[in-house]
């Protein structure tokens, strides 16, 4: 009977696989030595593989530009990285090299995108969509980037209320987008999302507020679901319904352009993850296609915001064992030096699993264990 860890994963998963392979009964992560790592930096260690996000950029591109072509679908793709999923310079540095624009939720991500515009790093024709509930500091720094001459900064209104923000601080034209609410997931503690505007108030407010108006064009749509992008009825059905009101809204409104596809690709959660990529984005292209043409308009540039798509699988988090425990007859303990809390708090924050794999012994017994982190609370452990 084979009772290596080694063959427990060999038998149960596709390995090697997501980065991760095997030299010698020690873990490698694309290519690099893990043991050297930390033999070398010691541990605990946050690592991050930086042309994996550059990748990703490219994979994205590829399936948008492929489904495009297919679909005969006239409008342009442009990738966003969602800024809140990492503010580290060095992803934010290897995203810019990679063309992608950008996408803020704070006013703390207009300071770091202005001083990415300091360092030449993005300029003027940059996108910047600025979602988000924008109290008045928000605001104003999304002002000072429109008064500085900022071509394709977009405000994302969150209520009816938001533009009248923006006419006590910008002194020049700019465009604007509207977030739709979308309804929540049927399985959610609420029916519609608390961020965006109604489906039925947008039309008439574009019709009240924004309609010849010569100090903002409404420019964008923007759909957003929690879940991500899912093949299900429900992802299905709220995308139909908000390409839907982008083609009512496009029949009065001729500047309105683009969409703007909030809420990511999903990313590998365990070694038997499976996502078919091109066919969701060739999906997601021939919906949008087929509703504009059903309606006789023409089909928006797509907007996508991806964050933890961008640099999820670049990253890698490294502990080693201290201790072992075993509290009772059916639950054994291996300690790390470190916290799940406070190195990984989605573990606990919201149960989020992410790929787990020894680093070394793989030609050893395996068996089950629990992994606990160093603090005195209950909830450090995974």
């Amino acid at each position: 009977m084979k009772n290596r860890y080694f063959d427990l994963i060999d038998q149960s998963f596709y390995f090697p696989s997501f980065g991760f392979s095997l030299q010698e009964n020690n873990l490698n992560f694309y290519g690099i030595p893990l043991m050297e790592v930390i033999e070398k930096f010691g541990t605990p260690l946050k690592l991050t593989y930086l042309p994996k996000i550059g990748e990703q950029i490219q994979k994205a591109r590829k399936h948008f530009a492929g489904a495009m072509k297919k679909a005969n679908y006239k409008g342009k793709y442009h990738y966003c990285y969602c800024t809140k999923s990492s503010h580290f310079s060095f992803v934010m540095n290897e995203v810019l090299k990679n063309k992608g624009q950008l996408e803020t939720s704070s006013a703390f991500d207009m300071d770091l995108a202005w001083h990415l515009y300091e360092q030449k790093l993005i300029n003027k024709k940059t996108f910047i969509i600025c979602n988000g509930y924008k109290l008045d500091n928000y605001i104003r720094k999304i002002a000072d980037f429109i008064n500085e001459g900022f071509e394709n900064i977009i405000p994302i209104m969150d209520s009816l209320e938001e533009l009248d923000q923006y006419e006590k601080y910008v002194k020049r034209p700019f465009q604007i987008g509207i977030r739709i609410a979308s309804e929540e997931e049927p399985n959610f503690e609420f029916y519609t999302s608390r961020l965006g505007v109604r489906y039925r108030d947008i039309v008439p407010y574009y019709e009240r507020k924004i309609a010849g108006n010569s100090r903002y064009k409404l420019k964008m749509l923007h759909f957003f679901i929690n879940t991500g992008i899912k093949d299900d009825a429900y992802y299905w059905t709220e995308l139909n319904k908000c390409i839907g009101v982008y083609c009512d809204l496009k029949k009065i409104c001729p500047e309105l352009d683009s969409f703007d596809i909030g809420g990511g690709f999903p990313v590998p959660n365990s070694l038997s993850f499976d996502y078919d990529y091109e066919y969701m984005t060739n999906e997601i292209v021939q919906n949008i296609k087929q509703i504009c043409d059903s309606n006789g308009v023409d089909e928006p540039n797509i907007f996508t915001e991806f964050g933890s798509f961008t640099v999820a699988e670049s990253g890698a988090a490294l502990y080693s064992i201290v201790s072992e425990k075993q509290q009772n007859d059916a639950e054994k303990w291996f300690m790390i030096d470190s916290s799940f809390i406070t190195t990984l708090p989605d573990t606990w924050g919201i149960g989020q699993r992410f790929i787990l794999l020894a680093v070394n012994h793989w030609d050893k017994d395996y068996q089950k264990v629990n992994l606990g982190g160093l603090t005195c609370d209950s909830q450090d452990y995974y």
